[in-house]
């Protein structure tokens, strides 16, 4: 488990404390997420977390980054009253609300990508399936394709070009439009950095 600064182990109590306040019985099947009692079970890149009124725990029982414990929160706290259906697909940058978190999330989830995979397309591949993604066709012209279930309403979609004589590598990352119905700018750009964390990572222990 990361150690956290004064700060974080206070916005973390009071994310807790937020959801511990929230009844989410009836919004449980458009949230795509299990109630029992006080603990809800949320699934993030295909692994069931837990949240209670006084933690955050992953499927081994230790408390993820605190990134991923403001993702889930939020994606609590944010539900929508019905469930949003627009599946188009947005570049990250054109979400209206984006624009302040535009540079760094290309700094830390696509960049990241780009870099570390130039010339590595099958290692690229390899990181995908240990993720549990799916290789799809979205209709863009690339190298690779693939789609990764982050939140039960939130997929994100990344596309990679190799690089070549004429251009360098190049990752791109989108999300559908609903996203934003889910989670904000701010904890969309922490999924896509999440995701660039997870797929350079090297070694065992990928999730």
């Amino acid at each position: 488990m990361e150690k956290k600064a004064p700060v974080f182990q206070k916005i973390y109590a009071d994310y807790l404390a937020r959801v511990a306040a929230l009844d989410l019985t009836n919004q449980s099947g458009h949230l795509g997420i299990t109630v029992d009692g006080d603990t809800i079970t949320v699934v993030f890149f295909n692994e069931p977390h837990t949240i209670t009124p006084d933690k955050v725990m992953d499927a081994q029982g230790n408390q993820p980054t605190h990134a991923v414990s403001v993702i889930l929160c939020n994606y609590l706290l944010q539900c929508p009253e019905f469930q949003d259906l627009d599946c188009r697909m947005m570049t990250y940058k054109d979400f209206p609300d984006a624009i302040p978190y535009v540079q760094g999330f290309y700094n830390t989830a696509e960049k990241p990508v780009s870099l570390y995979f130039a010339g590595k397309t099958d290692l690229l591949t390899d990181r995908c399936k240990d993720l549990g993604g799916t290789f799809t066709d979205l209709g863009i012209s690339c190298d690779l394709a693939c789609q990764f279930q982050a939140l039960p309403n939130v997929p994100i979609f990344m596309t990679f070009n190799d690089t070549d004589e004429e251009f360098p590598a190049e990752c791109k990352l989108l999300f559908e439009k609903r996203a934003a119905a889910y989670l904000d700018m701010e904890c969309l750009a922490m999924i896509g950095m999440t995701l660039a964390e997870r797929l350079t990572r090297s070694g065992a222990g990928l999730n």
